[in-house]
C-alpha cells in the first residue's frame, strides 16, 4: 500500500463521526496534509495526517481531508446499492463507512466495533453490524473500483502503457487451500491499480478476464503464457510479454515445426542474450508471430534457481525433471513486441514485473489482506472489497502527498 520508503501517519478514528469544516482553510479549498504518511493500525485512531499529535488527531479536520479522495456520488451509492436502505442505528453513509473501515482495516472484531459505535451514540449489535457489512459488498466494490489509477501513463516503453498482471490468494481461517483469488493489474507508469477482480478458488488466472486496450503492453508470469491469452491480447490490438512456459506455450519455427528451445540455448555463453523469430499457433487457426529472447544466467543465479526447483518439488513430493534442471541455466521470455524493442530492453522491461509482487506484499503485510476472518461468502467478499478499497485509497494518498507543499497546503496555482 504505502511505499516502503515512506513513513506516514494514517489512522481511522472512532470519534467525531460527524465531520465539520475547520476554519478558512477549508472555506478556501485548502486542506492540510502531511508529506509524511505512516500506517498505524494499532492506534485508537484510524486516519489522521502525519505530523499531527494524538490530541490533534482526534479533531475534525482529518475526515474532510480523506473525503476529498472519495469519488463523486459515494453517499448516494450507499443507498442505491442497498448498504444504507434505512438510517436506523447508523445515521448516514459517512458513519457507516467509518464503522466499516474500523472493522475491516483496523482489524477490530464485530463486537469491538459495535462497542466503539455505542460510545458514540450509535446503538447496534455485532449481528446488526455483520448484516450491514454483508449489505455493503456492492458499495465497497464500487468504492474500490473508483480508486483505480485514472490514466495509463508511459514509461520507457516508446510511449505505450505497460500493465503488470498477476493474482494473489486469500484463505479463510482453518482453510488448507485457496478460498479467494484477487486478480490485479498495475500500471507500471504510476504503480497504480487499473483493474481488479475478486473470484473464488475456481477463478483461474487468465488474461481473458483482463480488459485490453489498443497499444497496451501486457506483462505476466509463466501462468499467463498460453495461446488463448496471446490471442486475447492480440485481439485487443496490444502486445504481450510473458515468461515462457515450455509446456503451455509451445513455439514453432517459420515452417511450423515445434522448437526444442533448450537445444537452441545450449550454444549460448554466460551473460549472452540471444533472440529467435518464432510463432505460436492461434487457437482459432493461423499463427501469431513473436520473438523468443533468452539470457544465460550466472553460476550463482543458476544455483539459486535450481534450489527453488528442489524446494518446490519437495513440497509436491516430486523430483526435478532433467529438462527443468537444464532450463534453470537460462532466463527466457516470449513477446509479440517488434524489433523496435531490442532484446536487452525487453528483458529490462520484464524485470520490472516484480513491482506487482511488491504491491501484493504491501497489501498483505500492511493491510492484512493475507488472512480472511470470514466464513460467510457475502461478508467475505465485502471484507475483501473493503481491504482493496483501503489499499487503493492509501495509494492515492501517497501519490497526492508528493504534490503537496511542505507548508501543508494544496495549491491549485502558484502566485
Amino acid at each position: 500500500m504505502c511505499a516502503p520508503a515512506r513513513s506516514a501517519h494514517c489512522y481511522f478514528s472512532p470519534s467525531s463521526f460527524r465531520p465539520v469544516e475547520t476554519g478558512a482553510d477549508f472555506a478556501q479549498g485548502r486542506h492540510r496534509i502531511s508529506v509524511n504518511l505512516r500506517i498505524d493500525f494499532h492506534s485508537e485512531m484510524f486516519l489522521c495526517w502525519g505530523m499531527a499529535t494524538p490530541a490533534e488527531s482526534l479533531g475534525s479536520e482529518n475526515w474532510p481531508i480523506l473525503r476529498t479522495f472519495l469519488p463523486n456520488g459515494w453517499k448516494e451509492m450507499a443507498r442505491s446499492t442497498g448498504a444504507l436502505r434505512r438510517a436506523r442505528d447508523i445515521p448516514d453513509a459517512e458513519s457507516l463507512l467509518r464503522l466499516l473501515l474500523m472493522h475491516v482495516v483496523n482489524g477490530y472484531s464485530l463486537a469491538e466495533t459495535a462497542a466503539r459505535a455505542s460510545q458514540l451514540g450509535m446503538e447496534l449489535s455485532a449481528v446488526a453490524l455483520f448484516k450491514r457489512l454483508r449489505a455493503s459488498e456492492e458499495w465497497l466494490r464500487w468504492l474500490a473500483e473508483q480508486q483505480r489509477g485514472r490514466q495509463p501513463l508511459a514509461v520507457e516503453s516508446q510511449g505505450r502503457p505497460v500493465r503488470l498482471v498477476d493474482a494473489t490468494t486469500v484463505s479463510e481461517p482453518g482453510s488448507t487451500g485457496t478460498d479467494w483469488r484477487v486478480h490485479y493489474v498495475v500500471n507500471l507508469a504510476n504503480l497504480q491499480c487499473d483493474f481488479f477482480e475478486l473470484t473464488d478458488v475456481k477463478g483461474g488466472e487468465t488474461l481473458r478476464r483482463i480488459p485490453v486496450r489498443p497499444g497496451d503492453i501486457m506483462l505476466g508470469d509463466r501462468i499467463y503464457a498460453t495461446p488463448v491469452g496471446v490471442a486475447h491480447v492480440k485481439a485487443g490490438q496490444a502486445d504481450i510479454l510473458v515468461r515462457l512456459n515450455r509446456h503451455s506455450l509451445p513455439v514453432f519455427d517459420a515452417e511450423g515445426n515445434v522448437l526444442n528451445v533448450l537445444r537452441l540455448f545450449r550454444k549460448m555463453k554466460l551473460g549472452q542474450i540471444r533472440q529467435w523469430g518464432t510463432q505460436i499457433r492461434h487457437p482459432s487457426g493461423g499463427w501469431v508471430t513473436g520473438r523468443l529472447i533468452a539470457l544465460k544466467r550466472s553460476a550463482e543465479a543458476t544455483r539459486l534457481a535450481r534450489r527453488r526447483l528442489e524446494i518446490n518439488a519437495s513440497k509436491k513430493q516430486k523430483k526435478v525433471s532433467p529438462e527443468s534442471w537444464e532450463a534453470a541455466q537460462y532466463f527466457f521470455v516470449w513477446t509479440t513486441l517488434t524489433n523496435s524493442f531490442p532484446a536487452p530492453v525487453v528483458l529490462e522491461l520484464y524485470r520490472l514485473r516484480w513491482q506487482i509482487e511488491l504491491a501484493f506484499k504491501r497489501m498483505k503485510s500492511i493491510m492484512g489482506l493475507g488472512h480472511l476472518p470470514k466464513k460467510d461468502p457475502a461478508s467475505a467478499r465485502a471484507w475483501l472489497h473493503g481491504k482493496i478499497f483501503a489499499s487503493l485509497l492509501a495509494e492515492r494518498m501517497v501519490e497526492a502527498a508528493d504534490k503537496f507543499s511542505p507548508w501543508g497546503y494544496r495549491l491549485d496555482s502558484e502566485t
